[in-house]
């Protein structure tokens, strides 16, 4: 390498900051887009995250007390109507439905069991609803990220060779600051990518896990009411 050339090379600030700030419009703007999707993808990594170790817990505590052995009539007074937790809420959304079948001659409607069963599977897929709230956004970020990366690199890559078509100039002083800019971009696209993935599915099969211990208990709350229906 030419001296003049290493000497040039070595004056140039390749901080990211300073390639950020170097960059052109366009890659700049894909930046911010790949970090501002980074950041946020974070923030539901940790809000899913916290919200999925609460609703393990809420459906351990509703276990210990449906299971307790204490009728149920009386649990469902103590928990009301409207309760807290998921669990909760699918157990109050049968009782309901179990009260309101009764006619006031202590006679049962007909089609309670199905009404009842219905009136749970409204309430999970509600729960289901909000434990998957936020994964889709996952999902398209790391999808999607890479190849916004790959249009700034592309982008700034376009910028260095009209550079140096203008400079007439194809030291490694001229080219090396234009193809580190346009890089970066590919870089955040990865970094935003991949926690995005690795974390979907494991959010998506913890989610699916939840749900599934929910069906189950809804499951084995219609068939100790059916019981009731047929005595």
């Amino acid at each position: 390498m030419e001296p003049d050339t290493l000497a040039m090379a070595q004056e140039i600030d390749f901080s990211l900051l300073a390639l950020f700030v170097r960059a052109t419009f366009t890659v700049k703007l894909v930046m911010l887009v790949l970090i501002a999707a980074s950041f946020w993808s974070w923030a539901i990594i940790i809000q899913k995250l916290i919200a999925f170790r609460r609703a393990r817990a809420e459906a351990d505590s509703f276990d210990e007390a449906f299971w307790s052995g204490d009728p149920l009539d009386e649990l469902f007074e103590t928990l009301g109507p409207d309760p807290a937790t998921a669990p909760q809420k699918i157990f109050a959304s049968g009782m309901v439905e179990w009260q309101r079948s009764h006619r006031q001659d202590g006679g049962l409607i007909a089609g309670a069991a199905a009404r009842i069963d219905r009136s749970m599977d409204v309430a999970i897929a509600k729960e289901a609803e909000l434990l998957n709230g936020g994964l889709s956004f996952l999902a398209t970020v790391g999808s999607t990220a890479p190849f916004v990366g790959l249009f700034g690199t592309v982008w700034g890559i376009k910028h260095a060779f009209e550079q140096i078509a203008l400079q007439q100039n194809t030291n490694l002083a001229v080219v090396a600051p234009g193809i580190a800019e346009a890089l970066v971009a590919t870089a955040l696209g990865l970094l935003a990518a991949i926690p995005a993935v690795v974390f979907y599915n494991k959010l998506s099969a913890d989610s699916d896990r939840i749900v599934g211990g929910y069906e189950s208990f809804a499951d084995e709350f219609s068939t100790i009411l059916s019981r009731q229906l047929d005595a």
